[in-house]
C-alpha cells in the first residue's frame, strides 16, 4: 500500500505540474487573442480616420505612406493570427495532458480502494474463521462440560 501510496502522490503531482502549465497556456492564448483584436480594432480605426482625410485629397507621397502603413500593419495581424492559433494549439495540448494526468489520478485512486477493499474482505474473513474455530472449540467443550457435572 505505501508503493501506491507514493505512486498517487507522483502522480497528483505530474497532474498539478500540468495544471499549472495549462493555466499559463491559456494566459498566453488569451493575450495572443487579445492582442489580434487590438490591432484589428488599430486598423480599423486607422482606415476610419484616414478616410476622412483622403475625402478633403491628399499627396500621392501621403498615399504611399498610408498603403505602406496598411500594408505592414496587414502583416502584423496575419503573424499575430497565427501565433493566437499556435496558442490555442498548444492550450489544446495542455489540456489533452492535463486529462490524462487527472484519469491517471483516478486510476491510481482507485487501484488504492480496491486493493483496500480486498485486504478489508480479506481480514474479515480472517476474523470470521477465527471466530468460528473459537465456536467450534466452545461447541466441542460445552457437551463434555455438561457430562462431567
Amino acid at each position: 500500500m505505501q508503493l501506491l501510496a507514493t505512486l498517487l502522490e507522483r502522480e497528483e503531482r505530474r497532474r498539478d505540474e500540468a495544471l499549472a502549465h495549462w493555466r499559463g497556456c491559456q494566459q498566453r492564448a488569451e493575450a495572443a487573442r487579445g492582442q489580434h483584436q487590438a490591432l484589428l480594432g488599430y486598423r480599423d480605426e486607422y482606415r476610419q480616420r484616414w478616410a476622412g482625410q483622403f475625402r478633403q485629397g491628399c499627396g500621392i507621397d501621403l498615399l504611399r505612406c498610408y498603403q505602406g502603413f496598411v500594408s505592414r500593419l496587414d502583416q502584423a495581424i496575419e503573424m499575430q493570427s497565427q501565433q493566437a492559433d499556435h496558442s490555442q494549439n498548444v492550450l489544446d495540448a495542455a489540456l489533452r495532458a492535463l486529462r490524462q494526468r487527472e484519469t491517471r489520478v483516478a486510476m491510481v485512486r482507485k487501484l488504492i480502494e480496491r486493493r483496500q477493499a480486498a485486504a478489508q474482505l480479506a481480514q474479515s474473513r480472517r476474523d470470521q474463521k477465527t471466530s468460528d474455530e473459537a465456536a467450534q472449540r466452545m461447541g466441542r467443550r460445552g457437551p463434555r462440560a455438561l457430562q462431567a457435572a
